[in-house]
């Protein structure tokens, strides 16, 4: 006999319809506290449909599109699980100000005319504990490569978009 969409699901049928082992959802449980199952007498779990629809979303974004259990935590709690239901969340990282200045970017070429020279100041300044700076900066050749690759990847991402979009 089928259930019914609406109905509550065992740990067991969500499990086999996930094609996971039940440990696995348990752990899960104590990791995405958006995860809530109702847990009847002899802590019997019983998953709403919205419970199975964020597990699904979690297996997803753990198995297929390899984001750690900090990330999906993370994705949760900047975006909401309602937005990562939809299908409308930005998977891409959020930086803060100190993550953004924890490394420069620099066009600027080195003053000093010995290559050996510039090389000593460049590791004297960035080693931690020498009282200077500890950002590394870029070589021009470095630093245009780097933005070329960010370019592919923002080319790849508007594809991606547009494979994911329900219009395609």
């Amino acid at each position: 006999m089928e259930k019914s969409p609406e109905a509550f699901r065992t740990i067991r049928e969500v499990a086999e319809a996930m094609a996971l082992p039940q440990h696995v959802l348990r752990f899960w449980e104590t990791r995405f506290p958006q995860i809530r199952p109702l847990k009847r007498a002899g802590g019997r779990r019983y998953y709403r449909p919205d419970d199975v629809e964020r597990l699904r979303l979690i297996k997803r974004l753990l198995y297929d599109e390899g984001y750690t259990i900090k990330g999906v935590q993370r994705l949760f709690k900047e975006q909401g699980a309602q937005a990562l239901m939809n299908g409308s969340f930005d998977a891409r990282p959020t930086l803060d100000a100190a993550a953004l200045n924890e490394f420069v970017l620099s066009s600027e070429p080195d003053s000093a005319p010995d290559a050996a020279a510039s090389a000593e100041r460049r590791q004297t300044a960035t080693a931690p504990g020498r009282g200077g700076s500890s950002r590394p900066g870029l070589a021009p050749d470095d630093l245009a490569a780097l933005r070329d690759s960010l370019e592919h990847i923002r080319q790849a991402e508007r594809i991606l978009t547009l494979a994911r979009s329900p219009d395609a």
